[in-house]
């Protein structure tokens, strides 16, 4: 592999891991990129969501202070999603990515639309008071789950959906608060799925290692930016690239 080829992995590893912090659409850095060095969808797919892990690594070590007391919780839904990770890293090894392109779209619009609106939806849960906050936990659980599973077999704008779905969870932290646990969340989804690719998908190991190596930088980096940034700024512009994206795909 030439150096050019390597500073090439390295800076889009960098900004891919900024870009996945700030708005969770690392892969429409990385992707392109390796499929512009001449790796194929499945193995551009399968190489990118093992170099991604470094990412989350990146984030956790650059977000303690908003991790801080969240063990728990991050034990909890990273579980979730390894199940899910490793059941989407399954699909995509025996069925054909373009199975999720119909519903691409919907996915990251409604989930986008969903973050969007978490202001509104906790005022409303808040007002509804506790009778509905166990069912509706059970129903964000779920979701969690589906969207780890999405994670792990299609994987863009699979951090916006675990964004929305955390934020909804919580909603009396602040969005930088559940954008560090979506990272880690995102995390456990992408590392289980990269424990199967690593045995049976054709990850190229020559480009993981430059290319994890700038999402771990990029990973590292893009909190500090982060927390520069109103609260309320974070979701919108996450969830409007979200939208863009999603018509986009739709087109």
């Amino acid at each position: 592999m030439s150096v050019e080829t390597v500073v090439e992995l390295v800076a889009a590893g960098f900004l891919a891991g900024v870009v996945s912090v700030l708005v969770s659409l690392a892969s429409l850095v990385s992707y392109p990129a390796l499929l512009e060095l001449g790796l194929g969808p499945v193995a551009a797919n399968v190489t990118n969501t093992v170099a991604l892990i470094f990412t989350g690594v990146g984030a956790a070590a650059g977000s303690r202070p908003e991790l801080r007391g969240t063990r728990s919780v991050l034990l909890r839904l990273g579980a979730i999603a390894a199940v899910g990770g490793a059941i989407g890293a399954v699909l995509l090894l025996i069925a054909p990515a373009a199975t999720f392109q119909v519903v691409v779209p919907f996915l990251i619009g409604g989930a986008s639309v969903f973050l969007l609106a978490q202001p509104y939806l906790a005022r409303r849960w808040e007002r509804a008071g506790n009778a509905h906050s166990v069912r509706r936990a059970r129903v964000l659980g779920v979701l969690l789950f589906v969207a780890a599973v999405y994670a792990g077999y299609f994987g863009a704008a699979g951090g916006i959906l675990i964004f929305a779905i955390v934020s909804a969870m919580f909603p009396e932290w602040t969005p930088q608060r559940a954008n560090a646990v979506k990272s880690v969340t995102s995390m456990c989804a992408n590392g289980s799925a990269a424990i199967g690719f690593a045995f049976y998908g054709p990850v190229h190991w020559g480009f993981v290692f430059p290319l994890a190596l700038g999402f771990l930088l990029g990973g590292r980096v893009g909190p500090q930016l982060a927390r520069r940034l109103p609260d309320n700024t974070l979701r919108v512009i996450a969830a409007s690239c979200g939208l863009a994206l999603a018509v986009k795909f739709a087109v």
